[in-house]
């Protein structure tokens, strides 16, 4: 392998051993498609990963309207030339309760085996965080597997996946002489706009979503290679007589073991959905079943991956019997007094709607080494400022660790956390009532 001309990229630290952390460049599209493609590579076979090899592609190629080249980070071993670690940060801007604060993503987190354990990733964590900051953006989050992102400062905070499926003999049949009342077409670029108000509307539902502008569905729609892992199919749904009534996206083939996904499926307000899902859910069985042929495999089941509360799970329950639990997202807030003071307006949101509506006092919120205070007027939030337990002060409220997020990301209620952690706790009746009024329970659905 030829090595990468140093000189054309930023070199952003030394780290010793002959290893340099840098940017990507151009000219590396190819070694970093190949790192990936190897080391996420299907359990238990040496065959490479293509469509993380397509995804790496298509973020190198600069078209993605948040991504450029250099927001990879590589470690280089300077003596082979290898490319021996790599990550990279995806900008977006999430809401909560309908407020934007801009998001950091790191993804494609991958070192070579004989590298692990030398700090490689937290070196290249340090420098996408400065970025991130650099940005603006108050938060960072990532999927990825269990307790590993914890070192670098994440709590996993929202729900991620989770659903319903079932099997294809589960699916409801036409009955004889009938005919699918809806029909379902491949979406164009025309129906961009309609698929926008439609995905904003059921965002709606949810304390914490993803915004995607025009840019980033066109992109969704035209912008992605045909093998890339990040792909989707979407679609239109509509009546006989050619009136869009919803969309649906799904996966561009089976998944492990067989498995037909579903990530996306909204209506306009006014359709039933008893009405439409039989349709659809007869639909995603025969696209199924043509990928399962296309790909010679068997077709196992059919997976709606739309969280655990969707409307369609209130009118499909014995075609979708069987329960997914979710996974979490790992959140990172580093300043987290200016995220709160961010979020004010639905906080006080909850308080006027609340018994604890005009509410004056604060909250003294403990992390043990460092905390929370919180300063209410009349119902309005005129103060969130770092507050450091002592002795003599041990506040009204403790939150281990960084489980403070899961109850202001609405993942856990306080009484599930003082569950699960016998040094959580609240220490009255008014710092129980507030911390259960400013933050309660509530789903979250975020496309990453």
């Amino acid at each position: 392998m030829q090595p990468t001309p140093v000189a054309e990229a930023q070199i952003l630290k030394d780290l010793g051993d002959g290893l340099i952390l840098r940017r990507a460049i151009p000219a590396d599209t190819e070694a970093l498609a190949a790192h990936y493609a190897h080391i996420f590579r299907p359990p238990g076979t040496e065959e490479p990963h293509e469509g993380i090899a397509a995804w790496t592609r298509d973020l190198m190629s600069n078209e993605h309207p948040t991504f450029r080249t250099g927001d990879f980070t590589v470690v280089e071993d300077t003596g082979t030339g290898e490319i021996v670690s790599a990550l990279n940060l995806i900008s977006q801007t999430w809401t909560y309760g309908g407020i934007p604060f801009g998001v950091g993503r790191p993804e494609l987190v991958a070192t070579k085996p004989e590298y692990r354990w030398r700090g490689l990733v937290r070196a290249q964590f340090d420098v996408i965080h400065w970025w991130s900051a650099e940005r603006g953006e108050m938060v960072q989050a990532i999927t990825g597997i269990p307790w590993y992102y914890r070192q670098y400062g994440y709590e996993m905070t929202v729900e991620l996946g989770g659903g319903r499926s079932g099997y294809a003999t589960q699916v409801p049949k036409l009955k004889t002489g009938e005919t699918e009342p809806y029909r379902i077409r491949p979406a164009t670029e025309a129906d961009l706009p309609l698929m926008q108000t439609l995905y904003e509307e059921g965002t709606q539902r949810y304390l914490v979503s993803v915004i995607r502008d025009e840019a980033m569905w066109r992109y969704e729609l035209l912008g992605r290679s045909e093998k890339s892992g990040a792909r989707r199919e979407h679609r239109i749904i509509e009546t006989a007589a050619g009136e869009p009534v919803g969309y649906l996206s799904h996966g561009h083939r089976l998944w492990r073991d067989g498995m037909m996904a579903v990530g996306h499926y909204e209506l306009k307000r006014g359709i039933s959905w008893l009405a439409v899902t039989p349709t659809v859910i007869r639909y995603v069985k025969q696209t199924g079943e043509a990928y399962a042929a296309r790909e010679k495999k068997e077709l196992h089941s059919l997976v709606y991956e739309l969280g655990s509360e969707h409307p369609m799970y209130q009118i499909a329950r014995d075609a979708l019997p069987q329960v997914r639990r979710p996974y979490a997202w790992y959140l990172r807030v580093p300043d987290l007094p200016g995220f709160v003071w961010h979020v004010a307006p639905v906080l006080e949101q909850r308080l006027a709607g609340s018994l604890l509506a005009g509410h004056t006092g604060e909250l003294k919120v403990s992390f043990y080494r460092n905390g929370l205070r919180l300063v209410f007027e009349q119902g309005h939030l005129k103060a969130v400022e770092p507050w450091r337990p002592l002795p003599e002060d041990q506040g009204n409220a403790a939150f281990p660790d960084l489980t403070f997020l899961q109850i202001l990301f609405g993942h856990r209620t306080l009484a599930e956390l003082e569950y699960a952690y016998a040094d959580c706790w609240a220490g009255s009746d008014e710092a129980r009532a507030l911390l259960q009024t400013l933050f309660p329970k509530q789903m979250s659905q975020v496309w990453p």
